[in-house]
């Protein structure tokens, strides 16, 4: 028979190793879980049973109200541009691959599209601008929302 000191060891390692994989995911987030092995898994909102030694969260994702600020974008016929997207997640998986670097790849694809987009007014420029970066974020599980260019 094991000493009692040694069975309220086990029984309190017991109830931390439990404690320690329950998660609590909220509302409007996504967490991606990765495994040692490699696997991945996604999470939705609410609670969750998570092996706290072989998993590990790689991303917290908020699903709504993600805003990029763009810095000056020079424009040939019109002054410099600055301003926001606005873009949601809607598939947590797919957009764990790029996540990091949305602000990045927006940043980097404007100056292109900003140049042949049509210049006739402030509102059709940044409906085509929506458009197009839809075109190459939808399947990375990103759409855009608003573009606010001025």
């Amino acid at each position: 028979m094991l000493a009692p000191i040694v069975m309220m060891a086990l029984l309190g390692a017991t109830v931390l190793l439990f404690v320690a994989s329950i998660k609590r995911i909220p509302e409007g987030q996504a967490y991606t879980l990765r495994r040692v092995d490699g696997h991945m898994r996604t999470l939705g909102a609410g609670t969750h049973l998570v092996l706290p030694v072989i998993e590990r969260v790689a991303h917290k994702i908020r699903l709504f109200g993600n805003v990029v600020e763009v810095g000056e974008i020079a424009t040939p016929d019109q002054g410099p541009l600055h301003g926001k997207i606005y873009y949601q997640v809607l598939d947590a998986a797919r957009a764990d691959a790029i996540i990091d670097e949305v602000g990045v790849r927006l940043r980097e694809r404007l100056p292109e599209l900003v140049a042949a987009a049509p210049a006739r007014d402030i509102a059709a420029r940044n409906q085509h601008l929506k458009t197009e970066l839809n075109r190459s974020l939808r399947e990375r599980g990103l759409m855009v929302t608003r573009v606010q260019l001025a």
